[in-house]
C-alpha cells in the first residue's frame, strides 16, 4: 500500500488505541486541531494555558503528541502547547513521508504556522524534531520568534552506537525479546534507565507495527548556508552523555551555525534528557527565563 507507514492495519489500530490511551490518561484538558498543509492533513493537541504565550512543538521520530505532552508536562501551567503529530510518522496526520534531504519538512512547519494563523510563533523541537525546526530556519525563519531545541538531529552526525542500537531495535521487531529493546534503548536513557513506561509501551509497539524505514528516518549535517535567520534567538540543550549525538560536538557546532544562541551542555545527561527531575526543573527555568528575555547572545553553559 503506496504511502503506508505501518504493517498492517491491526497495527496501525493498536497503536492509535495506545494514543489515544496516553492522551487521556494525561488528564488534562485539549483539543484535537486538524490543519490542511500542501503536503496533506495534519493533527496538532493543543493544551495549556489559553492565556499564555503558544508554542509549538516538534517531536522525535518514532514518537507522537501523547509523548510530548507527558514529557512537557510542567510547561502546560504557563504557556499554550501546539504539539504536532510529525507528517509521516505514528500518529493522526496524514501518512505521506516527506523528504530530509530537501527543504520539504520546513515547508511543512512553515504551512502549520500559517494555518494555525500566526505571523511567527516560538518554536520548540526535540532530537528528529530539532531537525524539522532547522529545515524551517531554511525556508521561513521569519516565522521563528524564537528557537528551543533539545538534542537535535541536524548538527551532527550520529554515532556507532546509533548503529548498534538500530540492529537491537530491528532484531526487536522481529524477535520480540525484552533484553534486546534494553540494550537498543540504553544510549537514550541513561540515568540508570529510568523513564516512564508510557514511553516504553510506545516505543515496543512502534517497532513491531511501522516500518523501519520510518522509525530509523533522519537529518544529514545541514549546512551554515541552509540557514537563514541569523537574528533569532535559540536555546539550545545538549547531553554531555548522549551517545546517539556528541553533546560536545554538537554545542560546539551549534554555536557556529547559530550565533545567537545560548547552549547547555548538560554533562551528565544522556539523550532522554527528561529522565532526571532535577534537570527537568533546569530546562524549565532556562526556557522560562529564555522566553522572558527580549535578546539572547551567542553563549555556551554546562549544567
Amino acid at each position: 500500500m503506496e504511502g503506508y507507514i505501518y504493517n498492517t492495519p491491526q497495527g496501525e489500530n493498536v497503536i492509535k488505541k495506545i494514543y489515544d490511551k496516553q492522551v487521556k490518561d494525561l488528564a488534562v484538558e485539549y483539543d484535537d486541531v486538524f490543519i490542511n498543509t500542501r503536503f496533506g492533513k495534519t493533527h496538532i493537541l493543543r493544551a495549556g494555558n489559553a492565556d499564555g504565550k503558544p508554542i509549538l512543538f516538534f517531536h522525535d521520530s518514532g514518537s507522537n503528541t501523547a509523548i510530548s505532552l507527558l514529557k512537557y508536562r510542567e510547561l502546560l501551567n504557563d504557556y499554550m502547547i501546539y504539539a504536532v503529530d510529525t507528517i509521516g510518522q505514528p500518529g493522526k496526520s496524514e501518512q505521506r513521508v516527506l523528504s530530509t534531504k530537501n527543504q520539504e519538512y520546513g515547508q511543512w512547519a512553515s504551512d502549520i504556522i500559517c494555518s494555525l494563523g500566526f505571523d511567527q510563533m516560538i518554536c520548540m523541537g526535540e532530537s528528529f524534531g530539532g531537525g524539522i525546526l532547522l529545515k524551517l530556519m531554511s525556508v521561513a525563519p521569519e516565522k521563528v520568534s524564537k528557537g528551543i531545541l533539545f538534542v537535535p538531529a541536524g548538527f551532527v552526525s550520529t554515532s556507532k552506537v546509533n548503529f548498534i542500537k538500530k540492529v537491537s531495535l530491528r532484531l526487536y521487531g522481529i524477535t520480540g525479546a525484552e533484553k534486546l529493546l534494553e540494550k537498543a534503548l540504553a544510549p537514550f536513557l541513561g540515568d540508570n534507565g529510568l523513564v516512564d513506561k508510557r514511553i516504553i509501551e510506545m516505543t515496543k509497539v512502534n517497532l513491531e507495527h511501522v516500518k523501519n524505514n520510518i522509525i530509523f528516518t533522519r537529518f544529514n549535517k545541514i549546512q551554515k548556508d541552509e540557514i537563514s535567520g541569523e537574528k533569532t534567538s535559540f536555546l539550545i540543550f545538549t547531553g554531555g552523555k548522549d551517545e546517539i549525538f556528541s553533546g560536545k560536538k554538537l554545542a560546539k557546532r551549534a554555536k557556529k551555525m547559530l550565533p545567537n544562541a545560548e547552549v547547555h551542555l548538560l554533562k551528565d545527561s544522556s539523550h532522554f534528557i527528561f529522565a532526571n527531575e532535577d534537570r527537568k526543573r533546569y530546562i524549565r527555568q532556562r526556557i522560562d527565563s529564555f522566553i522572558k528575555k527580549q535578546k539572547t547572545r551567542s553563549v555556551l553553559k554546562s549544567g
